[in-house]
């Protein structure tokens, strides 16, 4: 097929939602509008596939939750929901510092849904919206309250810059305003969206290396003292109720038994204490305002706009999925 022709039909194919017979190309322009029923036509399996995958999986192993949560916003805080956080290899965002400790079960799940989803329907969904689907839906497995998801993204063709993983907000930043202040350029800009977001510390868990120091009470010696004597132990983050997506991170924190810098924050800043009081008394006001703030965090501007691929692999953009066949082609010739 020519190049015009290809392309041609890439376009027609985004913005009418129609079923897509042949692996997409980079989209010439903008895409169409995302919404909530992008893939009706193209895939109507699509959620039920996500859904089942995620509650197999979180039936296995519950901390999956958490690794998928934190993914989501790794990949969407730096340059917006693009998948960009899965491409992996020299030069990658798993590279980086705040991504090092990025669950691989975790992004190993999107990826096995991602090859159900395009058995069933072709490739037509790209790795970024099963990513935002299959994060909203271990939300609600785990306890947690839904949300609509607005899908169309595309896959982006390249990882974000160093710069932009390094906005990521560090666990050991004991100053909310700093917090605010990198949640605002990326129109998070309200208390309740930095605190609404932090509760999704309520499935997640630590390693002993980004737990807050010095220990200055009770809670934070203890937590020391279990790191010394075993430093490969990962702590709860939520010590009330550490599998369940509720409010007992919030009440936690009341407790003053806030495992990151940036937990005690919360709850020691006069201007975000009493949101994590009112969360902490009514799990309901933390599950609306959850909703509203992960809807505004897949909604992160993208850097040039909504523009990319549908990859065939999650972990690979698509031209670095044909070099690597025709390299294996080129070392079983040789070898024959």
């Amino acid at each position: 097929m020519a190049t015009t022709r290809s392309a041609r039909a890439v376009a027609v194919a985004v913005l009418q939602l129609a079923v897509l017979l042949s692996p997409p190309a980079v989209a010439a322009g903008a895409a169409a509008p995302l919404s909530v029923d992008f893939h009706a036509a193209s895939c109507p399996q699509l959620e039920s596939i996500v859904l089942s995958s995620v509650q197999a999986a979180l039936q296995r192993e519950i901390a999956l939750a958490a690794g998928l949560l934190r993914i989501f916003f790794h990949d969407c805080f730096p340059q917006g929901c693009d998948a960009s956080v899965y491409l992996n290899g020299a030069g990658s965002e798993q590279q980086e510092g705040p991504n090092l400790s990025l669950q691989p079960r975790a992004l190993q799940l999107v990826e096995d849904i991602r090859a159900k989803v395009h058995a069933a329907c072709g490739p037509t969904v790209s790795c970024a919206d099963i990513s935002a689907l299959a994060t909203r839906d271990a939300v609600v497995v785990s306890g947690g309250p839904s949300y609509a998801v607005l899908v169309g993204q595309l896959d982006s063709l390249a990882p974000a810059s160093p710069d932009l993983v390094g906005d990521l907000p560090n666990p050991s930043t004991a100053s909310v305003q700093s917090l605010l202040d990198r949640f605002t350029t990326r129109g998070l800009g309200e208390r309740a969206d930095l605190v609404a977001l932090s509760g999704g510390h309520t499935v997640g868990r630590s390693q002993c290396s980004f737990i807050r120091r010095p220990p200055d009470d009770d809670f934070s010696r203890r937590m020391a003292a279990n790191c010394s004597v075993n430093p490969s132990v990962l702590q709860n983050l939520d010590v009330i109720t550490p599998d369940a997506f509720d409010n007992g991170y919030y009440i936690a924190l009341n407790k003053s038994q806030g495992v990151f810098k940036s937990d005690m924050a919360l709850i020691r800043d006069r201007s975000t204490a009493p949101i994590v009081r009112q969360f902490a008394n009514d799990k309901a006001a933390f599950f609306k305002q959850f909703a509203i703030s992960m809807v505004k965090l897949s909604q992160v501007q993208r850097t040039g706009g909504n523009v990319g691929e549908i990859r065939r692999n999650c972990f690979r953009t698509n031209g670095q999925s044909l070099a690597d066949a025709a390299a294996s082609e080129e070392g079983f010739a040789a070898s024959s």
